[in-house]
C-alpha cells in the first residue's frame, strides 16, 4: 500500500479542514512547496493535493501553489479541487501533474470522466467523497442521493487509475477510518481504491492494510502535521 501525504491548499496555504468545513481550517505551513519536498525527503512515494478554494469555485485557485509543489518535487502527485472540464484536466497534466482527481464531475458529468480517461490513460482519477454513504459534490457542500457503491461501479469500464474514496464524518477528526465501508468499496469494484478521511494512528494504517480489500493506499493528513502518525514508522507499516 502507498501511503499519500495531502497538502490541503486554502490560500495559498497548507491547511486542513475538520469534516470539510471551510471555516474550520487550521494552517501548518504557509509554504506548500516545502512542505511536499519535506514528505518527499522522508520517503514518500506520491503527494495528494486539494485545490480547496477550488472545489467550492469549480475552477483552479490555488494553481500558483500547486505549480511551485510540482517545479519542487521529483516524485508523482494527484490533485483534486475545481478539475471540471477537459482544458483544465489537460492543463494540470502539461504542466507536469501526474493524475487529476475527477469529483463532483463525476456525478454530474461522467461522460467527462470516460473520455479524459480514455485521452489519458493511468492519469485519471475518481473522488467519491461519501456522507452516510450518499456522494456530496462542490467541495462537499452539496449532499446527492447518489450511492457511492454505485457510482464506482458505473465507472468500471472507464480505464480510471483510481477511486479515492472518503469518509466526509471522518475527515480530519482524527476518529480513524470508516474501515468497513472502505473495505466494502474496494471489494465491490475492481478499480484501485485509495482510503481517505480521518487515518489518525499506525493502527488506522494497519486496520485499512487488512481490511480484506486489496486497497492501493491510504490517504493521512493532520495526524502527519500533529505528528499523531511518525511518516517513517506508516511508510514501513504500509511497506511490511
Amino acid at each position: 500500500m502507498i501511503l499519500y501525504p495531502a497538502i490541503d491548499l486554502k490560500d495559498g496555504q497548507c491547511v486542513r479542514l475538520l469534516r470539510g468545513e471551510m471555516e474550520a481550517a487550521t494552517v501548518f505551513n504557509d509554504d506548500p512547496a516545502a512542505q511536499a519536498k519535506a514528505f518527499e525527503a522522508a520517503g514518500c512515494e506520491w503527494i495528494h493535493l486539494v485545490d480547496l478554494n477550488g472545489a467550492f469555485a469549480g475552477t483552479p485557485v490555488n494553481a500558483a501553489a500547486v505549480e511551485a509543489i510540482l517545479a519542487a518535487i521529483d516524485v508523482p502527485a494527484q490533485l483534486g479541487g475545481g478539475i471540471r472540464d477537459m482544458a483544465t484536466i489537460e492543463g494540470w497534466l502539461d504542466k507536469g501533474l501526474s493524475r487529476v482527481i475527477l469529483g463532483t464531475v463525476a456525478v454530474e458529468n461522467p461522460d467527462l470522466v470516460r473520455e479524459a480517461a480514455r485521452a489519458f490513460p493511468g492519469k485519471v482519477a475518481v473522488g467519491i467523497d461519501a456522507r452516510d454513504g450518499k456522494v456530496a459534490t462542490k467541495g462537499w457542500a452539496e449532499e446527492t442521493d447518489v450511492d457511492a457503491t454505485e457510482l464506482a461501479r458505473s465507472f468500471e469500464d472507464a480505464g480510471v487509475a483510481a477511486i479515492i474514496y472518503t469518509d466526509i464524518n471522518r475527515d480530519g477528526a482524527m476518529q480513524g477510518p470508516n474501515v468497513e465501508a472502505t473495505a466494502a468499496l474496494g471489494n465491490a469494484v475492481s478499480i484501485p481504491v485509495i482510503a481517505s478521511g480521518g487515518v489518525s494512528s499506525l493502527d488506522d494504517l494497519r486496520a485499512l492494510k487488512s481490511c480484506g480489500a486489496p486497497l492501493n493506499g491510504a490517504i493521512s493528513g493532520r495526524a502527519l502535521y500533529d505528528g499523531a502518525i511518525d511518516l517513517s514508522q506508516a511508510l514501513a507499516v504500509l511497506k511490511g
